[in-house]
């Protein structure tokens, strides 16, 4: 300011001896002075205001470094947990007796072909079938015993066929699996057909003579069956839910029961299908082909098909003794199976019809592991047994008595899987 008041004086000074208009001279040194002066005070003030704003943006900056830093972390904790929750397996629900109500399927009596694939040895084509792809022999986390997996749009049958009776029963376990791609539907066609000697391998959608082809898909819910002859279709039928029946990646029973034209099929308990007149009484089935579609890839074992007997009431009352083959267990267990229900129930309408008839239930084993824990195991079920008639059906427990003969007496050799399964049975003997 000092500088200023000293060039005001002197050129003040200049102009007062000159004819310029003095004071109109001072009135303009006056106005740029201000001028000059309001410049430098605007100038100063920007110059704050920059900083100011540079220091404000400078955090803002910072503090969303550091809400991004947070969220990544948050992200990857999440992730790591997601990761965590797919990796832990998933183990099926143990299903209750009870869950199988209405279940009225009742294996047959008398095992005529049963397949565990035992004999086979693990990454091996099964001894007993034929293919026109792929497939191979293996075990899974999920249940015991040797699998086997089925290639994608291969067919599969027994190399040498089996005589199914014209009253029988076929029963198998399934687990519908994919190829690692995505796809509408895992699961497979199940056929049984009267199977010509002039055709190399049952192929087409109608193979052979005449059949019934049983479709069986997840997860859209949709089952379906259709019966043939001579190339035609007779009848058709289809069973759909929003949620199928048929689990993925889990063990599925299927049941089916064949009564010369009229064929029954139950998945969990559940009936899907009874069609009176699906099968040509004039077929004489003899082969079963599974056929896996595009993209599925599912294990099968378990295959067990059975003559069906006389009724259960006349055989007991008339011989005095029952035999079953539909009282199954887990293995090496006397842990009774869901699907145990029909039979179960069936004997007991015949003890509450005759209630004045005391029973003893006897377990018997094959000849698998040793002589005391095999007699050990039967005693077990068929303890098991008793305890579920009297809980489950209301039989009086004092009725009963329970004994167990472990593998001693066979009613079939125990060279074979069909002879063993004979052999694994519970009898019900009239005291």
């Amino acid at each position: 300011m000092k500088k200023y008041l000293l060039m005001f004086s002197g050129i003040a000074f200049l102009f007062f001896y000159s004819n310029i208009n003095a004071q109109d001279l001072l009135d303009r040194i006056k106005d740029k002075v201000q001028e000059h002066v309001d410049q430098k005070t605007d100038e100063a003030i920007d110059k704050g205001l920059d900083k100011v704003e540079d220091e404000a943006t400078k955090e803002n900056e910072n503090k969303k470094e550091d809400e991004n830093k947070n969220q990544e972390e948050v992200k990857t904790d999440e992730s790591t947990e997601t990761t965590e929750v797919e990796q832990q397996e998933v183990k099926p629900k143990k299903q209750e007796l009870k869950s199988f109500s209405k279940y009225d399927f009742i294996p047959g009596d008398k095992v005529i072909f049963y397949e565990d694939f035992a004999q086979d040895a693990i990454g091996d084509f099964p001894a007993l079938w034929n293919t026109n792809k792929a497939g191979e022999i293996m075990t899974t986390n999920i249940a015991p015993g040797n699998w086997f997996k089925m290639r994608e749009y291969g067919m599969f049958w027994l190399e040498k066929g089996v005589n199914l009776p014209s009253n029988c029963t076929i029963e198998f376990d399934i687990i519908p699996d994919d190829n690692g791609e995505e796809q509408q539907s895992s699961g497979m066609d199940f056929t049984v057909i009267e199977y010509l000697e002039n055709e190399i391998y049952p192929t087409g959608y109608v193979p052979g003579k005449g059949g019934v082809v049983l479709n069986l898909y997840t997860p859209n819910g949709i089952h379906t069956i259709s019966g043939y002859s001579e190339g035609n279709y007779n009848i058709s039928g289809d069973y759909s839910k929003e949620i199928g029946l048929l689990k993925l990646k889990e063990v599925n029973h299927v049941s089916i029961w064949i009564q010369k034209s009229r064929i029954r099929v139950y998945i969990h308990g559940d009936k899907v299908f009874d069609l009176p007149k699906a099968i040509d009484p004039a077929l004489q089935l003899n082969q079963i082909r599974l056929w896996p579609p595009e993209g599925s890839e599912p294990l099968i074992s378990n295959l067990r098909i059975a003559e069906a007997g006389a009724d259960m009431r006349s055989k007991f009352l008339t011989e005095g003794k029952l035999v079953t083959h539909g009282i199954l267990f887990d293995v090496n267990s006397d842990k009774i199976k869901p699907e145990s229900y029909g039979t179960l129930k069936e004997i007991s309408k015949v003890l509450t019809e005759n209630a004045d008839v005391k029973v003893k239930i006897v377990g018997h084993t094959d000849s698998d592991g040793s002589d005391a824990a095999n007699l050990d195991l039967s005693k077990r079920r068929a303890a098991s047994v008793k305890a579920a008639l009297t809980k489950d059906f209301g039989v009086d427990g004092s009725r009963m008595e329970t004994d167990g003969k472990g593998e001693v007496e066979p009613i079939d050799k125990n060279t074979t899987p069909e002879g063993k399964a004979n052999n694994r049975r519970v009898e019900f003997i009239k005291l």
